[in-house]
């Protein structure tokens, strides 16, 4: 029977293609997302469907001394199966059997060991190669009813493939897609007529199917251990607890727990501890925890935790006061909040720079009675009973008095010009009293001036023949015979005294106070200051009394 090798190796591939897309779409359908990495086995079973195609003929010696070339025909079912042991990720023996049951030739049964090595993706593919030698026991062609007696020859075996690992199972199961090799075979049948010759066989073999995996190349991770305190910082005789955390334990291996600590006591056999700091001095302090579940390395581990122990802390304090604007002599109230971290009872006082303060506990009254205007500093004070202070400042501010009203002019009594009119310009006796009132004012207030103002009214042209004289500024004359009287009679210093004139169509004089400081044309407008030395003052006659006119010598006769 002639054999087509092209044809025989199209068939192997299309099987090839069909168990690797079918293995790969049951596991699509089974999974929408990429499988994940397998483990790393670290033995291999492989159960799977094998396609034998050889190439090769016997050349069997006939009785009438021909030879006759029998054709091998390919053998479409068999089995492919291997055990395979790794050594390390990559590399392994195997040991492999090929079974071809009877088809169109007397079959064939091949053992083989050798070199397998491998690449594991983290994508769960792993392509392989392996390179096998041993025998087969191989009959011969089925030739017109005539066969060859089985009989054992050497065998190579070169090839490789491509496995797809699948999820389940923890990962031990995989689809060998495809297993393609090359296979050599060499048997002789011996001299004998019709049965006899050599086969020298060059093979095309194709497998598929399950691959099993036991054991793992990687060992377990070491057991890891981690702990920590909460808290870490404490003050004498606070407690701590401590806690670990383990990774990695085997959860069928019972594991146990201590605690140890130099100078410190530690409680517990878990994964928690309780350390007591009742009398430990402040320090950094460093507690072990251990935990194991076996002696072999990577079965125990140790860990530590770091914790502190604080001295007693100062109290804190903070001041407030309550109102921080004052009025001279007003009062406030003054509150020290103090906080001690160890809650100890706490000693309040409180100091002041300006003003005077007391009060008891933790909060005080300051009284600004005489204080000056400014800011007032006051001062809290804190202590507890292990002798630890604190302080906090708060301060208030005194406002200054309001400045005195400014300085304005007064206005005194008037005198009144209207009753003598041969003398309209004459202080009178009437006008004695209220002189008197301005003399008394500016006597009392000797840093203030006097100003008098004079006024006039119309007055009528006197009758023919009369001696009266209308003076030429009436309202000027008024004023300066007032001065005059002042300066004269009541004896004020008449460069406190200043005369003017004002406006007003009445016969008086108005007399105002200046104390220092005011300004009198701003507090009285519209008056005009008197030229003193064009205007003389007038000498005052009592009312009745007659001038006295004085006379000239007549001239001495000529003497006779």
């Amino acid at each position: 029977m002639l054999s087509r090798p092209k044809g025989s190796l199209s068939r192997i591939l299309l099987v090839a293609c069909a168990v690797g897309l079918g293995s790969s779409s049951l596991y699509g359908q089974s999974s929408p997302t990429p499988a994940p990495a397998a483990p790393i086995s670290k033995i291999d079973v492989f159960l799977g469907y094998s396609y034998l195609a050889p190439h090769g003929t016997v050349n069997t010696p006939l009785p009438d001394g021909t030879v006759s070339p029998n054709t091998y025909s390919s053998i479409d079912y068999g089995t492919a199966d291997s055990v395979s042991y790794f050594f390390n990720k990559y590399v392994g023996g195997q040991f492999e059997v090929g079974i071809h049951p009877d088809g169109n030739n007397d079959g064939a049964s091949s053992y083989s060991a050798g070199i397998v090595a491998r690449y594991p993706t983290d994508e769960g593919v792993t392509p392989f190669g392996h390179a096998l030698v041993g025998g087969v026991r191989l009959g011969g062609p089925n030739y017109g009813g005539i066969y060859h007696n089985y009989t054992w020859g050497p065998a190579i075996t070169v090839g490789g493939g491509l496995d797809y690992g699948l999820p389940y199972f923890d990962h031990h199961l995989a689809i060998r897609l495809f297993q393609a090799d090359y296979e050599y075979w060499h048997a002789s049948f011996g001299p004998q007529p019709t049965t006899g010759g050599r086969a020298n066989l060059n093979n095309a073999r194709l497998s598929a199917g399950i691959v099993l995996k036991f054991g793992s190349i990687i060992p377990p991770p070491p057991v890891t251990y981690s702990c920590s305190v909460n808290p870490s910082s404490v003050f004498p005789g606070d407690p701590i607890t401590v806690t670990g955390s383990a990774l990695n334990l085997n959860p069928k291996k019972p594991a146990t727990y201590t605690w140890s600590g130099t100078g410190v006591k530690i409680t517990g056999d878990s994964t928690t501890g309780n350390i007591d700091t009742t009398g430990l001095s402040a320090g950094n302090y460093t507690v072990t925890g251990h935990v194991s579940e076996g002696q072999k390395p990577g079965e125990f581990a140790d860990c530590t935790a770091n914790f502190t122990v604080k001295p007693y802390e100062p109290p804190t304090v903070s001041c407030s006061v309550n109102p921080t604007m004052l009025k001279p002599g007003d009062s406030a109230t003054v509150t020290a909040t103090g906080v001690s971290p160890q809650n100890r009872p706490l000693t309040y006082s409180f100091t002041s720079s300006a003003g005077s303060i007391s009060g008891s506990g933790n909060t005080a009254t300051l009284t600004t009675t005489g204080a000056p205007a400014g800011t007032i500093t006051i001062t809290g004070n804190v202590s507890d009973d292990k002798g630890q202070t604190a302080s906090c400042t708060a301060t208030v501010s005194i406002a200054a008095p309001p400045p005195p009203p400014a300085a304005k002019t007064s206005t005194l009594c008037t005198i009144s010009f209207g009753r003598d009119a041969k003398r309209p310009a004459r202080v009178d006796n009437e006008a004695k009293a209220c002189l008197d009132q301005v003399a008394l004012s500016a006597q009392q207030t000797p840093d203030a001036t006097v100003a008098v103002v004079g006024e006039a009214g119309p007055q009528p042209e006197p009758k023919k023949g009369k001696h009266a004289k209308m003076p030429e500024n009436l309202a000027a004359q008024r004023a300066v015979n007032t001065k005059d009287y002042l300066v004269k009679e009541k004896g004020i210093d008449a460069s406190r005294i200043s005369v003017r004139t004002g406006t007003q169509s009445i016969d008086e004089v108005e007399n105002y106070l200046i104390p220092a400081g005011a300004t009198f044309d701003s507090d009285v407008p519209g008056t005009t200051a008197v030229d003193e030395s064009t205007v003389k003052a007038q000498t005052r006659v009592p009312l009745g009394a007659k001038p006295v006119h004085h006379k000239k010598k007549a001239a001495a006769a000529p003497a006779q």
